[in-house]
């Protein structure tokens, strides 16, 4: 029996079984007993407020500053080119009109001069308002019901302020109170056509409306006054109507004959202002 389990007991190190200590399986996911910490943001029943947008203000495209021209109303107005490169401001009646920057006042017409039997160019904006801004730029006001007080050629203006009020004078007097707003150069005042409108403007609106005050007209008007040249041809809406009249007959004389009691030679006497070419 000892030679038995001599031969049936497994070999292995002095003192040490061969066989490793019987331990329980490992069966399932072992249980935790450490608790997890909770982010604060989780743990509360509703999610905290978040801050404030961060307003970042629109780039500074320029040194000047400029307002929308019709302040304290709701407006619309045109985006396209139709007639002219200007656009039509629509506003209820008495609206203000203001600088749209700073500048000197140029041109102011307080009579509505316009009439329909004639047409005429230069009266169509009625009563009106150009300033020429800091900028280097004239900017028109049109249409005006009136012209505010102090506001005459050479009067200093500062952005914002009062230039006159929104109306239906010149050739918008059948249709509704607008603000005929156009963008150009200085010319003189028989350069009527130039004032009316040469660079499109409603870029520069859109921008001023919306926050960008900075957005300036001043290279691309300079540009075109470049092109063209400060006085060019009227080209769109040139020549007034001619008002009607009836024929009249010719008051052209007729020749008169005279005798000549020495040789009875006839002598032809003429008007000299229906003299015939060479005579005086």
């Amino acid at each position: 029996m000892l030679l038995t389990g001599a031969c049936t007991q497994a070999t292995g190190l002095a003192g040490v079984g061969a066989t490793s200590p019987s331990t329980a399986p490992v069966t399932g996911t072992p249980a935790v007993t450490a608790t997890i910490p909770t982010p604060e943001h989780m743990a509360a029943d509703q999610p905290p407020e978040g801050d404030e947008p961060v307003k970042v203000p629109p780039p500074k495209l320029s040194k000047y500053t400029y307002t929308f021209p019709v302040k304290g109303c709701k407006t619309t107005y045109q985006r396209k080119l139709l007639v002219l490169p200007k656009t039509t401001i629509w506003a209820p009646q008495g609206c203000a009109f203001v600088a749209p920057v700073g500048g000197v006042v140029d041109e102011v017409n307080v009579q509505d001069r316009w009439s329909a039997s004639t047409d005429a160019g230069s009266a169509r904006e009625g009563r009106f308002v150009t300033i020429v801004g800091d900028d280097g730029v004239r900017y028109l006001g049109g249409h005006l019901d009136s012209v505010a007080d102090g506001i005459k050629p050479g009067a200093r203006v500062k952005g914002g302020q009062l230039l006159g009020r929104v109306g239906r004078s010149g050739n918008a007097r059948d249709t509704g109170p607008n603000l005929y707003f156009a963008i150009s150069w200085k010319t003189g005042p028989a350069f009527w056509w130039v004032r009316r409108g040469m660079v499109k403007p409603w870029d520069y609106l859109d921008a001023w409306q919306k926050g960008n005050r900075t957005l300036s007209p001043r290279e691309e008007t300079l540009k075109l006054r470049g092109k063209l040249g400060e006085t060019p041809q009227c080209t769109v809406q040139c020549a007034s109507v001619q008002p009607q009249s009836e024929p009249q007959a010719s008051k052209t004389p007729k020749p008169k004959k005279t005798s000549n009691n020495d040789d009875d030679d006839e002598v032809i006497i003429v008007n000299p202002t229906t003299a015939p070419l060479g005579g005086r």
